[in-house]
């Protein structure tokens, strides 16, 4: 529907495309996101936190303190301040077991979400393609998710192939023709 965001997460390194859910700027749409990733991700520990980093959406915070524990969760904000449409100045915000400053950033997800609005037009601003149903979008998500992640590969690998979760650079037949 006209203002629905997606959010996405991305990791970082590989950019494999994880998870995404579609919504308002509201705390279920943030909950149902993290808890997206408490289902596919290994549950993080002490030893081996999970590493997140976003925008300065409160939202996000109260959704990792509900899905996951707190002191296995490295987790820093970006938060940028705008003026009339322009950004004036940012400040990184160090909110779970302090990570290192130079870490907080969200250049990879702000990339990959200018690559989503160039080829899908359901999420281009201002635009006459939105999407007339939540579920449409979400489905068209979840297609660019597995093009991203099987078929898309820069320098002859993939996301998946980095995860070491598939060895080849799969086709659209490869994906139809799955069982």
């Amino acid at each position: 529907p006209g203002d629905c965001y997606a959010y996405l997460a991305i990791k970082r390194d590989t950019k494999l495309h994880i998870a995404h859910t579609v919504g308002k700027r509201l705390d279920i749409i943030a909950d149902h996101l993290i808890w997206k990733l408490s289902c596919i991700l290994s549950p993080p520990t002490f030893s081996y936190p999970l590493e997140l980093y976003s925008d300065g959406n409160p939202q996000y915070l109260t959704a990792l303190r509900a899905n996951f524990r707190h002191d296995c969760i490295v987790y820093g904000r970006l938060v940028k301040h705008k003026r009339n449409g322009k950004l004036v100045w940012k400040i990184k915000e160090q909110v779970l077991r302090n990570p290192k400053n130079e870490e907080i950033d969200t250049t990879v997800i702000e990339n990959y979400n200018g690559v989503l609005r160039e080829r899908m037009a359901r999420l281009v601003r201002r635009t006459k393609c939105f999407s007339k149903q939540r579920n449409k979008l979400e489905e068209q998500l979840d297609i660019y998710q597995c093009y991203n992640n099987l078929i898309k590969a820069e320098e002859g690998k993939t996301p998946m192939i980095l995860e070491e979760k598939t060895s080849k650079i799969w086709q659209w037949n490869d994906v139809f023709m799955y069982h």
